[in-house]
């Protein structure tokens, strides 16, 4: 029995003398604690606030490899065979186009300036300068004064029958310079729908060859043989639409630049006229 209270006062007195420490502890670990997860809270309340704007810089690269990918997708579905043959009317279509928008921009000038600065030389009777001030503008309009000087120069075709007469060739000659290309332009607006309907009818034999093979008209066979075969005429079509845009654009182009022929066609024949050089 002696023993035995021995061992519970040791035990009380061990209990009650380390207490105090390890309650301490145990605050000090609470509060620790309880830092870390007011730190972890802010982050997570930082990370919540930011997110709206991350969402919304991600979502158009999203949405951009999401039709890259269906555009791809869709490629392949169509026959890569005939999808090639539209895509490749497509390349060469457009750069006819680029072609042609290029050099009836660089064939536009300020008509007005140009033929007010030729009757400026023909009237001080400097039709040398008038030729090469010509010969160095570019554009139809210059080249129609360039003809129209160097025979008012002559002494054998300066009159003013002759002097019409090689403006009007010229200006058909640089009208036919100006449509130059537009027939491939045509010949690949055509082509292009004409080779997806000629994908879709391919198509199609191959849907009835598959309900043949499978001795039954299946809704999924049917379905699956019919979207591949009209990806084709859909694809074509698209290329036959952006190019006519695109024509389109050029003919006005063309009609503007025929327009400002027209105009210094006229005004040339009058100012030859008035030169003392021409034979009337």
């Amino acid at each position: 029995m002696k023993k035995y209270f021995a061992i519970v006062a040791m035990v009380a007195a061990f209990t009650f003398g380390m207490t105090p420490s390890v309650i301490a502890q145990d605050e000090v670990a609470e509060e620790a604690a309880q830092e870390q997860v007011d730190s972890v809270a802010e982050a997570v309340d930082s990370v919540e606030a930011e997110a709206p704007a991350v969402e919304e810089a991600v979502a158009p690269v999203e949405e951009e490899e999401g039709l890259h990918k269906t555009l791809k997708t869709k490629f392949i579905e169509g026959d890569a065979g005939f999808m090639s043959l539209v895509a490749i009317a497509l390349v060469l279509g457009l750069a006819f186009c680029i072609e042609r928008i290029i050099y009836l921009t660089l064939a536009q000038v300020n008509t007005r300036k140009f033929l007010a600065t030729i009757a400026e030389k023909v009237k001080a009777n400097k039709i040398e300068e008038g030729i090469e001030f010509a010969a160095g503008t570019r554009g139809p309009v210059a080249q129609l004064a360039k003809k129209a000087l160097q025979n008012l120069n002559s002494d054998d075709q300066n009159d003013i029958a002759t002097i019409e007469r090689t403006i009007n060739i010229e200006a058909e000659v640089q009208g036919a310079y100006l449509e130059e290309n537009c027939s491939w332009i045509t010949l690949f607006i055509a082509m292009a729908p004409s080779l997806g309907f000629l994908g879709t009818v391919i198509g199609m034999v191959q849907a009835f060859d598959d309900i043949e093979r499978a001795g039954d008209i299946s809704p999924t066979v049917v379905a699956g043989g019919m979207k591949v075969a009209l990806i084709t005429t859909i694809f074509g079509i698209v290329v036959a639409l952006i190019l006519q845009v695109f024509y389109n654009y050029i003919l006005s182009r063309v009609e503007a630049l025929n327009s400002n022929m027209e105009e210094a066609a006229m005004s040339l024949l009058d100012t030859c006229v008035k030169s003392p050089k021409c034979k009337k």
